[in-house]
């Protein structure tokens, strides 16, 4: 089957294809949130064919998510075309290849276990461009001034289909999103009751920023958005409760202030930023915080008055110390 000459140029001006190696079955279905893992070789059109990068090199296969707006999106075209185990080469002409330099350069950072964050900020990169005259390789930088045609060279491994595996939050859609909301939110709660604060917090961190997410496309204060705006603020104050256990008092104080900030009349707020400050010593601030919890809510009586008795009883233990540590002075 090698070098056959595929005719078909995908309907696409300024690529050509060269089955190295004929696939299985049917050509799969490359439906919006199919994952598809592959590996590639990119190659320069010269005499050496210079390699530029090489996936089997670094070891593992490159995965994609269909419609997920990748920023190589000619990529989707070309894979779109293949068949499972297929290896085909493509020569693919330079209005094609333009951000490659831009891509390459996300994906040798993950291999040298760098920010790949870069990665799933799925911007087109050209505002990096301008930012950055390099882009810390200089084969790239080369490409990048002189845009040239590129050889990819690419072997196709599988198609997952959406409900086929556990998608990333970052590679969901809106309407997905907010679906896993609920499932993370739960995760998160009976970390916590297990006792892994930790993990707990990882679940509802994600859980925000997919609320987080959605919520920039709606109007601020408009009715959508101050729902969302309340699911996520449900969630930073269990993601508080979290720091509370792990200790990290000052920035659950950053939080919960931020929180009473936009939305004045959150009784919870006051009440975890209370305990925080208790347990920094500002005892000033938290007894206005516990006056405040009173105020939103009477019937909370009980427990504010359980966190004053042992607010006053720290501060007495306090008071002692400081008063040993002053007679020792003089």
């Amino acid at each position: 089957m090698s070098n056959i000459k595929d005719t078909m140029l995908l309907g696409s001006e300024g690529i050509k294809k060269t089955i190295l190696h004929g696939g299985t079955g049917d050509i799969p279905k490359f439906i919006t949130g199919a994952k598809v893992t592959f590996h590639f070789r990119t190659q320069l059109c010269d005499d050496e064919r210079t390699v530029i990068d090489d996936s089997k090199v670094v070891g593992t296969p490159m995965e994609v998510v269909i419609g997920n707006m990748f920023k190589l999106d000619i990529w989707e075209t070309l894979l779109s075309s293949m068949r499972i185990s297929e290896v085909a080469e493509f020569w693919c002409d330079t209005v094609h290849t333009g951000v490659y330099p831009l891509v390459s350069k996300s994906m040798r950072r993950i291999a040298e276990g760098k920010d790949p964050v870069d990665w799933h900020i799925h911007t087109c990169g050209m505002a990096n461009m301008f930012a950055y005259h390099s882009l810390g390789y200089d084969d790239l930088d080369e490409l990048m001034k002189e845009p040239k045609p590129l050889y990819f060279v690419l072997e196709l491994l599988r198609v997952q289909q959406p409900s086929e595996y556990n998608r990333e939050t970052w590679a969901l859609n809106d309407e997905e999103r907010l679906k896993v909301v609920p499932v993370l939110h739960g995760q998160g709660n009976k970390l916590f009751k297990e006792g892994e604060y930790e993990k707990a917090t990882q679940k509802y961190k994600e859980a925000i920023i997919c609320l987080k997410n959605v919520q920039t496309k709606e109007k601020a204060w408009d009715v959508p958005w101050l729902k969302l705006e309340k699911m996520a603020n449900t969630l930073t104050l269990n993601y508080c409760q979290c720091l509370l256990r792990m200790e990290e008092y000052y920035e659950v104080i950053e939080h919960t202030s931020d929180i009473i900030n936009q939305h004045p009349g959150m009784m919870k707020a006051y009440y975890l930023r209370g305990k925080a400050h208790m347990e920094v010593w500002n005892e000033a601030e938290a007894r206005q915080d516990f006056s405040r919890v009173l105020d939103l809510n009477p019937t909370m009586k009980k427990a504010v008055k359980k966190e004053l008795a042992v607010l006053n009883m720290r501060m007495e233990e306090k008071n002692l110390e400081d008063k040993k540590k002053y007679k020792g002075m003089f």
